[in-house]
């Protein structure tokens, strides 16, 4: 199979420049600039290349909401959303230690096919390895002409710049990374208008993930039936799966996308001796619990949708027999009550006070009151009623927790501690 991204990566060792050019590196981007940004935007859309950040929305068509042509504003922006703090994900940052030049020439290709002048790379600021290798890869590109004015003797000129974010989750939220690139605090933006028409600095800006960005080098290359039919199935080319928890080898692969989460949980080498798995998130912490039964699921969008999740970033999480769901959802919900900025009522006030009921019921001190309280906050938070995702991401564990392994809960109600010992 080809590999369009794992191919170049090199945990130990990174290409550099020359290293990534003799193995077909900034092809792509010299393809991109003897075409029209137009034709740039259709062969992504073509290709069917859908974001990797967790909404899985088609690339192209978010790119074509971009105002062009001469009366298009002068200046237009992309970032490059690297802030990765979904617990259980790691996918991006793999890509970046091991691959930065393949992320700076993606960043390229979209700059282009969208005439923007600046781009940013928005980068989690614990990644550290990450920011040294990245800048070492952007100060490589500007020494050979590959940013900066007039590239490769054209019109179009290009200035990367890295940006090691001060922290918060919901700068994933693509409105308040903006907020937080301009200087200011970080809270989501009311919509409309939309990023792609007035984003970064009032400009029309594109905001996409790590992974998504290092699809665009094979795309240009190869083509978008090639990567169209890498996967085999709807969701067109490969996918950075992967899984963590008490697995004999948590790590990533890059596999086709629609490969099974049997196939990924297979990989690692399956549970540990004498676990067994009781349940799995698909995507990072703010996805919905599936079990043992939905192992053979296609890991797509519209697949894991069907049996009540979302893929999310495709990383999977999984709880085994021997600890407890509600000490792992207690867990989990702690950080998105910390994480949470504030903007809103129900999730500046509700996730703390899931956190406080679930930590009575995890201590041996809940009631049955408590838990039709989890129910109702639950509701309170889901999609609809919150400014922006963080808070229905965050209930989604626990609303499906409470569904799956609602056994568990009660035990703690009727028997005044947690049944695994916590």
């Amino acid at each position: 199979m080809d590999k369009p991204l794992s191919q170049y990566l090199d945990l130990d060792n990174p290409q550099n420049l020359d290293a990534y050019k003799t193995t077909g590196g900034y092809q792509g981007f010299e393809t991109a600039l003897n075409m029209q940004p137009q034709e740039v935007q259709k062969q992504v859309s073509d290709s069917q290349l859908k974001g990797r950040g967790g909404a899985g929305f088609m690339t192209g068509i978010k790119w074509s909401f971009v105002p062009m042509g001469k009366d298009a504003p002068k200046n237009k922006y992309l970032v490059c959303n690297a802030d990765e703090m979904e617990p259980g994900t790691f996918k991006d940052r793999w890509l970046m230690e091991g691959a930065p030049h393949l992320l700076i020439e993606g960043m390229m290709i979209a700059a282009y096919a969208i005439g923007a002048d600046v781009a940013y790379i928005f980068l989690r600021g614990e990644y550290r390895l990450c920011a040294t290798r990245l800048q070492q890869a952007i100060d490589e590109a500007e020494a050979a002409g590959l940013l900066g004015n007039n590239i490769n003797g054209t019109q179009y000129s290009l200035k990367l710049h890295l940006h090691t974010s001060a922290g918060r989750y919901i700068c994933g939220e693509e409105t308040a990374l903006i907020n937080a690139l301009e200087g200011k605090r970080a809270n989501p933006r009311a919509k409309p208008p939309f990023p792609q028409v007035v984003g970064l600095f009032g400009r029309p800006t594109i905001v996409n993930n790590c992974e998504t960005l290092c699809n665009l080098p094979g795309i240009l290359k190869n083509g978008s039936q090639w990567y169209a039919e890498l996967s085999g199935g709807p969701d067109a080319g490969t996918k950075i799966y992967g899984i963590s928890g008490r697995v004999k080898n948590a790590g990533l692969w890059e596999l086709p996308m629609g490969t099974t989460a049997r196939h990924i949980l297979e990989l690692s080498g399956s549970m540990q001796d004498n676990l067994t798995l009781r349940g799995w998130l698909p995507g990072g912490a703010s996805t919905d619990f599936l079990l043992p039964e939905h192992l053979d699921t296609r890991m797509e969008y519209d697949a894991i949708s069907k049996v009540g999740s979302r893929m999310g970033t495709g990383v999977m999480i999984v709880l085994d027999d021997k600890h407890c769901p509600v000490g792992m959802i207690l867990n989990l919900l702690k950080f998105f009550a910390q994480e949470s900025c504030g903007w809103c009522t129900p999730c500046r006030d509700g996730l703390p006070w899931a956190v406080e009921i679930l930590s009575r019921i995890e201590d041996g001190q809940g009631t049955q009151d408590d838990l039709d309280a989890l129910q109702q906050l639950c509701g309170f938070m889901w999609i609809g009623k919150t400014f922006c995702a963080l808070a229905p991401g965050a209930v989604e564990p626990l609303r499906s927790g409470m569904k799956y392994f609602a056994d568990d809960f009660q035990q703690h109600i009727d028997h005044k501690g947690c049944p695994h010992g916590h």
